[in-house]
């Protein structure tokens, strides 16, 4: 098969599956965001392997020269167009154009390492941007194609949605923002046939680590928060490590998009389901401040 780019402006599931394309119906549409590499390249071939019919979304369509090598590598076909997800105007050009939409998964996404006495707050705004509003203006978007076709929205959020991580403030927050409201918006969109979830990943390896802005002299400009700063770093590299492919999570999150009852968390390994259990059996939070104050500690 052959790829083509259309350039415009525009926890636990079930093993239960139905097939995106089988014979009582047209083959089913869904629209990645943020595939350019990662997690959202790996699940926009993944799909296209599956049967889906996939748009591949990003911001600058310059950059998709990895994903169309890797389906031409798995025979598969994609339909690149730029969409950035932090401008109304680029979503609804993007999303107009479509007639059919069967699933959105939101994988777009920044990180961010600082602490709030060293950062503007117009960084943190910019944070929010991607990570929450961004989730936000694309699935109001799509949600009509969604209820029409009875379809489904996984949004990506991290294990960073369920426990705050020192030195990630302004991300945790956007996770927990986005967690916080897909969980409120599920059992409404399932009263018009619309499944909710979220996929919640740990350490993956991917180019998303490196996208995070901190300056290679970040630990000399750190200051008082120095010896925390270097105690984090030293931590996160050796986390990343053993970190998780995009190709696992991929795997899930296709396998999740036809479960026959997708359950609203996806965890998408054992040590991101023990992660996140720290948190939901936490009542006085005493157990993640015990944990990740470990992090930082000289």
């Amino acid at each position: 098969m052959t790829t083509q780019t259309t350039q415009t402006t525009q926890t636990t599931t079930t093993t239960e599956t139905t097939d995106p394309a089988d014979s009582t119906g047209p083959t089913r549409t869904v629209l990645i965001t943020g595939t350019s590499s990662g997690i959202g390249l790996a699940t926009a071939v993944t799909a296209a392997r599956a049967g889906w019919h996939v748009i591949a979304t990003m911001r600058d369509t310059a950059k998709a020269d990895a994903l169309l090598a890797a389906a031409d590598r798995a025979g598969a076909t994609v339909d690149v167009r730029a969409l950035d997800v932090t401008d109304p105007a680029s979503v609804e050009a993007c999303l107009s154009g479509l007639d059919r939409l069967d699933a959105l998964v939101n994988n777009a996404g920044a990180g961010h390492v600082g602490t709030l006495e060293q950062e503007d707050v117009q960084d943190v705004r910019a944070v929010m941007e991607v990570n929450f509003f961004g989730v936000l203006h694309v699935t109001r978007a799509a949600l009509p194609l969604l209820r029409a076709s009875r379809g489904r929205v996984l949004t990506v959020t991290s294990v960073g949605g369920v426990i705050g991580q020192p030195f990630n403030e302004a991300y945790c927050a956007a996770k927990f923002a986005v967690e916080g409201f897909m969980e409120s918006l599920a059992p409404v969109a399932a009263t018009v046939g619309v499944s909710v979830g979220v996929v919640e990943p740990g350490a993956v390896a991917s180019e998303f680590v490196a996208n995070v802005g901190l300056a290679h002299d970040a630990e000399q400009q750190a200051g008082p928060y120095a010896p925390a700063l270097s105690a984090y770093l030293a931590r996160t590299r050796d986390a990343f490590a053993n970190a998780q492919t995009p190709q696992d999570v991929a795997t899930r999150i296709v396998e999740w998009l036809t479960a026959t009852r997708p359950a609203f968390r996806l965890l998408t390994s054992d040590a991101a389901r023990a992660f996140a259990a720290t948190k939901l059996k936490d009542l006085d939070g005493s157990a993640v401040q015990t944990l990740t104050g470990g992090w930082v500690a000289p």
